[in-house]
């Protein structure tokens, strides 16, 4: 036989593969020379034709056969032969993710590979690889000694580094316990038991990977590090994924898209915060980093470690029955630091002036006169979520989606936050012309405002997604902070986690009430585990002597309010395990497995119509399908959205009526957008 046929998984919505023809004989060249074409692999990514455009393809099979008319049949047009293999444990992890998350493998595998991976030209390729071929890992003349440990401390990295096959471990750790340390001991034994080893340390968020990767890279001297998040460059990205799959990186550091990095000797995972939602994607295909990782280390019967001071109810609920060994972290690392006290300001009797009540701003003065550093968190960006005229009654609400223009001020915007529109801020009312608009509710521009108003000879400085726009001015921003030039540090989540601190002993949390009264039900969830997070930036260090004790203050109009005692108590234990038996009697996760079916329309109608077809379209033994409503933020850029909630006690239930559910789904024809999110974080 003159050629063999590739079955090849292309990143399309069609669910199956697609033949193509491969010379196995010679053939001539350009040059009208006969040369013998490589022979391809599983695993290999191949270009081809498809339709008028060019696709990189992934060799799932190959065969001598095909069930594609000759006529139709195509040639492939070339193969990245340069390249090696993708293994088929990936190909496994991929098949996992499309099988659980009910998509087409070609859009789980190809769109997990550096786009220039997969549009660029082959030499783009070569030369990237001849790069990598000279790069040698960096030397440190004066690596950082590794720390002594608590016994706290020690026994968790015994624990971890004495696993044999698959173990996952809760890693429960008030604080600054001293985790990270535990993530960096363990994964030196690790990388120590054989030359290839590989770790992966996931992290929740881009903006925390340039200080944990500085502290990797001064305590692991000679050992390649690659980094893998959104926020790199394209061409910067496929070098450490490169990296990474040629087993030159033995550490790889990244965000959420890091779990499905080729990894031919991947030996540990660790999951850094595995409670943050960050690691649930949002778009595209909706996975959760943190599940595959756990897949993924049972696949490879290797130990996952999932490490938080909130765990998630999911892996709290595994480590109460056994499923996860809990290993636990009470006391914070560094000698005489302790936990910080925890107070509520009752703004019933507090009435606060730009925000701030008289006991915060008293101890934020106590602070600037010892040289000592607060935090405001206000997870509220803009200078004001709204503005209104007071004559007419009119609000700033944006004209393509259910909510409101944020003001902000310095740039002189009416800003969505959700469809991106701008326009200038009006001089006066659209309605009536009344020129005297008024800004409602605060965000960090107004908080920053201010404080520089009520304390003028502070250094105040703001972290928020507006401030750090630019690549790098993330690091910058926390750089300041870090060497002492900031006295009153104002910023939203992004400084809620993973920052150490050491001058830091005030937190004041502003306004998180609004969370109380979610219709989210995990939001009392979320709400305790950011407030904690933030609190534990401060007291990270040892107190000084005659300096300031460690302070949380929360401004609350509810502080009878349980949240807020068992935040005081800094007891996480009972508030998650009242919130398990709560959401077991309500039959929710995780005692209940879910999938949102989300449909968008030009009009409302339209997408609640679809749903209720979908809803009546299939048998459903054991599979609990609620009505159709619309999602709370019903419009988004000119489009109408609504959802369906489906439930049931069995996750094997779930995913055998979902598989039958969306082949029919498909045979709807719709015009309209529609998907399938399973276990969603967000209804």
């Amino acid at each position: 036989m003159e050629h063999c046929i590739l079955k090849v998984a292309l990143d399309t919505p069609l669910d199956r593969f697609f033949d193509y023809r491969w010379p196995t004989s010679a053939v001539a060249n350009a040059d009208g020379e006969f040369v013998t074409p490589a022979l391809p692999q599983i695993g290999q990514l191949v270009l081809l034709p498809f339709g008028r455009q060019q696709l990189m393809g992934l060799i799932i099979a190959i065969s001598d056969h095909t069930d594609v008319p000759a006529a139709k049949l195509k040639d492939a047009l070339e193969l990245r032969s340069q390249l090696p293999s993708l293994s088929e444990e990936w190909i496994a992890l991929c098949r996992f993710a499309a099988d659980y998350y009910q998509r087409p493998l070609g859009e789980v595998a190809l769109p997990a590979l550096p786009r220039n991976l997969r549009v660029g030209k082959a030499t783009t390729l070569e030369r990237n690889l001849k790069k990598l071929a000279k790069l040698a890992p960096a030397l440190d003349a004066n690596p950082n000694p590794e720390p002594a440990l608590n016994p706290s401390q020690k026994a968790a990295v015994e624990a971890i580094a004495g696993v044999t096959g698959f173990a996952p471990c809760l890693l429960y750790g008030v604080t600054g316990s001293g985790k990270t340390e535990v993530y960096l001991q363990s994964a030196a034994r690790i990388l120590a038991q054989t030359e290839q080893a590989q770790v992966l340390i996931l992290v929740p968020e881009i903006n925390l990977t340039p200080q944990l990767e500085n502290n990797i890279r001064k305590r692991f001297s000679g050992i390649q590090i690659a980094t893998l998040h959104s926020g790199m460059a394209e061409g910067e990205r496929l070098q450490h994924w490169l990296a990474a799959h040629l087993g030159q990186a033995r550490i790889i550091l990244g965000t959420r898209l890091a779990i499905l990095a080729s990894l031919p000797h991947l030996k540990m995972i660790v999951i850094d915060e595995e409670h943050d939602p960050s690691y649930k994607q949002q778009e595209g295909l909706r996975y959760s980093a943190r599940d595959l990782a756990v897949w993924r280390a049972h696949q490879l019967a290797i130990p996952v470690v999932l490490g938080s001071a909130t765990p998630s109810l999911e892996s709290w609920q595994h480590a109460k029955v056994g499923r996860y060994r809990k290993l636990e972290l009470r006391d914070r690392a560094v000698k005489d630091a302790v936990l910080p006290v925890v107070r509520l300001i009752n703004q019933e009797h507090e009435k606060p002036k730009d925000g701030l009540t008289t006991p915060l701003i008293n101890a934020i003065w106590r602070r600037l006169e010892k040289g000592e550093q607060s935090l405001l968190f206000l997870n509220r960006r803009g200078y004001s979520p709204v503005i209104a005229c007071d004559a007419c009654g009119w609000i700033s609400d944006c004209a393509r989606c259910t909510a409101h223009l944020v003001m902000h001020k310095l740039e002189n915007k009416l800003r969505c936050h959700h469809c991106g529109y701008e326009q200038r801020i009006p001089r006066h009312c659209p309605t009536c012309g009344n020129i005297d608009l008024q800004p409602l509710g605060r965000g960090t521009q107004r908080l920053e405002e201010g404080l520089k108003l009520i304390f003028p000879e502070a250094r105040v400085f703001r972290i928020d997604a507006d401030s750090t726009r630019l690549k790098g001015s993330a690091a910058a921003a926390f750089d300041t902070v870090h060497k002492g030039e900031v006295d009153i540090l104002i910023g939203t989540q992004m400084v809620a986690k993973g920052h150490d601190f050491k001058n830091l002993t005030l937190v004041a949390a502003l306004n998180p009430d609004s969370a109380l009264f979610s219709q989210d039900y995990r939001a009392s969830e979320r709400l305790f585990a950011q407030l904690m997070q933030v609190a534990g930036r401060a007291g990270r260090a040892a107190q000084k002597e005659g300096g300031n004790i460690s302070e949380v203050l929360i401004q609350t109009r509810y502080p009878d309010h349980p949240l807020y005692h068992a935040l005081m108590a800094h007891d996480y234990d009972r508030f998650a395990n009242d919130l398990l038996d709560e959401r077991q009697h309500a039959c929710m996760p995780p005692f209940m497995y879910q999938a949102l079916l989300r449909a968008e329309a030009k009009e409302l109608q339209s997408a609640l119509d679809f749903l209720h077809q979908a809803a009546n379209c299939c048998a459903h033994v054991g599979i609990t399908i609620h009505e159709p409503i619309p999602m709370s933020m019903t419009r988004v850029a000119n489009v109408d959205r609504a959802q369906l909630l489906v439930e049931s006690v069995s996750r094997p239930a779930l995913q055998a009526f979902l598989k039958e559910w969306i082949a029919t789904l498909r045979g709807l024809k719709s015009r309209l957008k529609w998907g399938v999110e399973i276990d969603p974080v967000d209804i």
